[in-house]
C-alpha cells in the first residue's frame, strides 16, 4: 500500500511517447513520483507513437532523462531498472481504431485480471487530440460511466485557435471523455510558487487590504526567453506568441493575482472565481497591442538567425514573436488599474515574474531630503529561481536623513530545504488522485479566448507586420511606446 493508498492498479499510456515532451517532462516525472512512493504498486506505463521502437530502445531512450533528485545515488540504478522493467512501447497510427485494439490486448496482457484505471496522456500535436479521442472511444478504450475504474485524459495546450475551434475540441472531446475526465494541462499551474499565489494573497492579512485599486498603481506580467524557437518552429509559427504563451500561461496568472477569494480552495470555487475575474475583461483592442519579431543579432558571443531565417519558417512570415498588451478588469476592485502583459522570445535573459507596482507615497515628510521616493513593488518570480520579492525604501545607516531603495528577498532554494518539485509532478499526480484545482475548465477557456479572439482575427485580415527586434535586445520600441503611454514606468 503506498502513500495514497491506492490498491487499484494503473496503466498510464503516453500518446506520442517518441518526442520531447514524453521523454524529458512526462516520463521523468512518473519516475520522480515512483521513488517517492506515489503511484499505486500495480502500475504500468505504455508508450505509444508512430515511429517503429522496441522495448529495450524505448527504455534507453527514457533512461537518458530520468534523474535521481528523490532517491540517494547508490540505490538510484535500482529504482530505475525496477521502474524501466514497468515501460514497454508500441507502434501505430494515431487515428487507426485497429492500432488501439492492439493497444487494449497489450494493456489487457500487463494487468492480467486485476481491475485497472487508465490514463491517456497526449503528448500529441494539437490536431491530432479528436483523432486519438474518438479512436480510443472506437476501440472501448475509455470508462463511459460511474465505476471500479476510471479513465482520464490529459492534453497539452494549445486548446484551439480562437474560441470557435476551441468550442469545437471542447464539444467533441466530450464525446468520448466527460469533462471530469479531461484534464487540460497548463503547466504554469504546477509550478510552486504559482500555486502559492493564493496561499501568499489570502493567509497574509498584509497584503490582502492592499490587493485593489485604492492601492496598486499597475500589475505587470512578463514572460521572457533569451532562445530562439530552434525545432518548434513549423507548430510556433501556425501558433504564434499570442496563441503560444499569452492567452494561456499568462491569462492563467493573471487570473490568480486578480480573482476574487473563493467560497473554499477546493477546484470547482477557484475556477468559478477565475471564470468571474476573465470574463470582467473586455476584448483586447487593437491599439493595446504591440508586436514584435526577431531579427538576426549577435548575442553572447554567438551569431543567431532571424525569426524569418530560423528552418520551418516560411519566407516573410508575420507571425509575433513578442506582443505586450494592456488589458483592464472591469470590477469594483481593479477598476483603473492597468495590467500590462508582455512575452517575447530572444529576448535579454529567461524569466516570468509578476509584479505588482504600489501607488506612491504622497505624504510630503521626507520631500527635505531631496529624493523622490520610489514606489513600493511586489515581484513574484515564477522562473528561473523562485523567489517573492519586496521593494521598500529604508534609511541609510548614518548622521543624516538619507533614503535608499532596499530589498525584503524571500529565495525559494535559501528558505525552503525541501526539494521544489516539477510542475509536471505536481500535476500528473493530481490527475491520479482526480484533483482538478489546477487544470482548466472549459469555461475558464473560453473566456481567456473571448479576450483574445477578436483581435487576433483583425491580425490576421489585416496581415500585420509584426515590428523587428534584435535577438538577445528587450522587445520592440512599440512595447515602451505602449508602456508610456499608460504610464507603466
Amino acid at each position: 500500500m503506498n502513500e495514497l493508498g491506492l490498491q487499484t492498479g494503473l496503466t498510464i499510456v503516453v500518446l506520442g511517447a517518441s518526442g520531447d515532451l514524453a521523454r524529458k517532462k512526462v516520463i521523468p516525472a512518473l519516475f520522480a513520483l515512483y521513488c517517492q512512493d506515489l503511484l499505486p504498486e500495480a502500475f504500468h506505463i505504455v508508450g505509444f507513437a508512430r515511429r517503429p521502437m522496441t522495448d529495450e530502445a524505448f527504455r534507453a531512450n527514457v533512461m537518458e532523462k530520468l534523474t535521481c533528485r528523490y532517491v540517494p545515488g547508490h540505490s538510484c540504478a535500482d529504482y530505475m531498472e525496477r521502474f524501466l522493467s514497468r515501460c514497454s512501447y508500441m507502434s501505430g497510427e494515431y487515428d487507426s481504431r485497429d492500432a488501439y485494439l492492439d493497444l487494449y490486448q497489450a494493456m489487457r496482457l500487463l494487468e492480467g485480471d486485476a481491475s485497472a484505471n487508465r490514463m491517456y496522456y497526449m503528448a500529441i500535436p494539437p490536431f491530432l487530440f479528436l483523432d486519438v479521442a474518438e479512436a480510443l472511444g472506437g476501440a472501448g478504450l475509455v470508462e463511459c460511466g460511474p465505476g471500479a475504474t476510471w479513465s482520464r485524459a490529459i492534453i497539452e495546450k494549445p486548446f484551439g485557435r480562437d474560441r470557435t475551434s476551441s468550442d469545437h475540441l471542447v464539444s467533441c472531446m466530450g464525446k468520448v471523455f466527460t469533462e471530469g475526465q479531461t484534464f487540460r494541462i497548463d503547466h504554469y499551474l504546477g509550478k510552486e510558487i504559482v500555486q502559492n499565489l493564493l496561499v501568499l494573497r489570502f493567509a497574509n492579512r498584509v497584503f490582502d487590504p492592499l490587493w485593489n485599486r485604492q492601492h496598486v498603481a499597475s500589475v505587470h506580467i512578463a514572460w521572457k526567453e533569451d532562445i530562439g524557437v530552434g525545432n518548434r518552429a513549423g507548430y510556433f509559427d501556425d501558433y504564434g506568441i499570442v496563441r503560444d504563451v499569452v492567452q494561456n500561461h499568462l491569462m492563467q496568472l493573471l487570473a490568480l493575482v486578480a480573482m476574487e477569494p473563493p467560497t473554499s480552495f477546493d477546484a470547482p470555487h477557484v475556477c468559478d472565481e477565475k471564470v468571474r475575474v476573465l470574463q470582467c475583461i473586455a476584448p483586447l483592442a487593437f491599439d493595446r497591442l504591440a508586436l514584435g519579431q526577431y531579427a538576426a543579432a549577435r548575442f553572447q558571443g554567438q551569431d543567431c538567425a532571424a525569426y524569418r531565417g530560423e528552418s520551418g519558417v516560411p519566407a516573410g512570415s508575420c507571425t509575433p514573436t513578442y506582443a505586450a498588451a494592456v488589458l483592464h478588469i472591469d470590477n469594483d476592485r481593479w477598476d483603473g488599474v492597468p495590467f500590462f502583459i508582455t512575452a517575447g522570445k530572444a529576448l535579454d535573459e529567461r524569466t516570468t515574474e509578476i509584479r505588482l507596482r504600489f501607488r506612491p507615497v504622497s505624504s510630503t515628510r521626507f520631500h527635505e531630503t531631496g529624493a523622490a521616493l520610489p514606489p513600493n513593488e511586489l515581484v513574484i518570480r515564477v522562473q528561473p529561481d523562485e523567489a517573492i520579492r519586496l521593494a521598500i525604501t529604508n534609511k541609510a545607516p548614518g548622521l543624516d536623513m538619507r533614503l535608499v531603495p532596499s530589498e525584503l528577498d524571500l529565495r525559494y532554494q535559501a528558505a525552503f530545504a525541501a526539494k521544489i518539485p516539477d510542475a509536471y509532478e505536481c500535476l500528473l499526480l493530481d490527475v491520479i488522485r482526480g484533483d482538478r484545482s489546477l487544470f482548466v475548465r472549459w469555461d475558464e477557456l473560453a473566456a481567456a479566448w473571448d479576450i483574445f479572439t477578436p483581435v487576433l482575427h483583425e491580425l490576421e485580415a489585416r496581415l500585420v507586420q509584426p515590428e523587428l527586434y534584435p535577438f538577445g535586445g528587450n522587445g520592440p520600441e512599440s512595447a515602451r511606446a505602449l508602456a508610456r503611454r499608460f504610464h507603466l514606468g
